[in-house]
């Protein structure tokens, strides 16, 4: 899961709106950079203790609260509706591809998500149908994270982030950006925007319940994985080399 020639000043409004965020997120970045300094017995993962432990209280928040709410979500909306709703949102991802895709020089891209969002917007209704890629013009998924990359930022440390869920230093701080940059993050009423991020939640979470059914072994060394994987092709505009992990030894080959 977003890149710029002009300035935006928000309203006095939506800066209020946005100090508690921010506040959470600076306080969240500087523990992260206070534990850099912290010893572990495994390079690859040095924050392994907190991560495992936040691991666990984001595992306990989504079985007692997101997944019921997910699994009764998926029950009751029909297919036709999830599509409409994943494009919806998917529409707001492809602008943010345009301002980091202009951030990251990468002018042909920039204009293929322009030509989305606006196809998507006007002949989509509001982007619930697709008809950019019906018409083949392809989508270039990238987030502030990447363009971070792009501009040489090192990746830092893996990071288990509450509620959030899996990330690094890099990404995490990306992620903040794309909040802010996306229009949803331009947003005067509060509970619109509040509502539109807890319902994209809802429905990430509930695309995931089908996926629970392959996961084995380690959970915590599955997420992980599975993550940073993304991130690396993610990161290398697709093309990365075809090693899985670079935490091999930590999975149980004999559950595959």
């Amino acid at each position: 899961m977003l890149r710029s020639t002009t300035q935006y000043f928000p309203s006095a409004t939506a800066s209020l709106r946005l100090r508690p965020v921010r506040a959470v997120i600076i306080m969240c970045l500087s523990t992260l950079l206070s534990m850099s300094a912290v010893a572990d017995a495994d390079a690859d993962d040095p924050w392994q203790g907190y991560n495992r432990w936040m691991f666990e209280f984001n595992d306990g928040a989504d079985r007692l609260i997101i997944k019921p709410i997910a699994t009764g979500y998926d029950f009751i909306m029909p297919q036709f509706a999830r599509v409409g709703t994943n494009n919806f949102f998917s529409n707001f991802y492809d602008f943010n591809g345009v301002l980091n895709a202009l951030l990251q020089g990468r002018i042909e891209e920039a204009l293929n998500n322009t030509v989305r969002v606006i196809t998507n917007s006007t002949i989509g209704i509001l982007g619930f149908f697709d008809v950019a890629s019906q018409a083949g013009v392809p989508r270039y998924e990238t987030d502030f994270g990447h363009t971070l990359s792009v501009w040489g930022v090192p990746q830092g440390n893996f990071v288990m982030l509450p509620f959030i869920g899996p990330s690094t230093v890099r990404a995490a701080s990306g992620s903040a950006v794309d909040a802010f940059m996306s229009p949803t993050g331009q947003m005067f009423n509060d509970e619109a925007y509040w509502g539109l991020r807890v319902f994209n939640l809802i429905d990430l979470r509930a695309g995931l319940l089908d996926a629970e059914q392959v996961i084995s072994g380690d959970r915590y060394v599955f997420f992980r994985d599975v993550y940073l994987q993304r991130r690396a092709v993610l990161d290398a505009g697709g093309q990365v080399k075809d090693d899985f992990s670079e935490f091999d030894n930590d999975w149980d080959e004999d559950a595959f």
